[in-house]
C-alpha cells in the first residue's frame, strides 16, 4: 500500500519527536545522515540503538521498550533503519509505545508487520526515504 503525497506531508507537519530505531553514530550511513537532516529540520531525535552510545547529541536507548514514560509519550513516529526482516519486534514495540505512524525507511518493507500496525491503529509508511519527502513535501524553496 503506498501513501498519497498529502498523507506524507500531513505526517511530516504533525510530527515533532522522530524515535530512530537502529540509528547510527557513523557519518557515513543513511542511519546517521537522515536523522541528523530531521533534527536540522527541527524535529527532535531520539536515537534508539543497543551500543547505548549518544548519537547526534542525544542519549540512545537500547530498545523502544527502554524509553523513559515521558519521553515514550512524546514519540509521533518510529522511523525504522532495521533489515525488513528484521522489523517485527521494533513493530511490536512502536504500538505499545503509542506511536501515530511506524516509518519503514527506503528498502525496507514488510507489509504482514505493516498489516499488523495498521490494526493496531498507526499509520504505516513502507520503502519510503523520510529525508526524499520531507525535501520534496516539506522544505521551503
Amino acid at each position: 500500500m503506498t501513501t498519497s503525497p498529502d498523507a506524507l506531508r500531513r505526517i511530516l507537519e504533525e510530527t515533532r519527536t522522530i524515535a530512530v530505531v537502529g540509528a547510527s553514530r557513523d557519518p557515513a550511513k543513511d542511519a546517521h545522515t537522515v536523522p541528523a537532516y530531521l533534527q536540522a529540520q527541527g524535529y527532535r531525535i531520539i536515537p534508539v540503538n543497543p551500543s547505548g552510545a549518544e548519537i547526534l547529541g542525544q542519549p540512545a536507548f537500547p530498545s523502544l521498550d527502554d524509553l523513559p514514560a515521558d519521553l515514550a509519550a512524546e514519540v509521533d513516529v518510529v522511523l525504522l533503519f532495521r533489515p525488513s526482516d528484521q522489523v517485527g519486534p521494533h513493530v511490536e514495540a512502536a504500538i505499545r509505545l503509542g506511536a501515530r505512524v511506524v516509518w519503514m525507511q527506503q528498502g525496507i518493507a514488510n507489509e504482514a508487520w505493516a498489516e499488523r500496525a495498521r490494526a493496531a491503529g498507526p499509520t504505516v509508511v513502507q520503502n519510503t526515504c523520510v529525508r526524499t519527502a520531507h525535501r520534496l513535501l516539506c522544505a521551503q524553496p
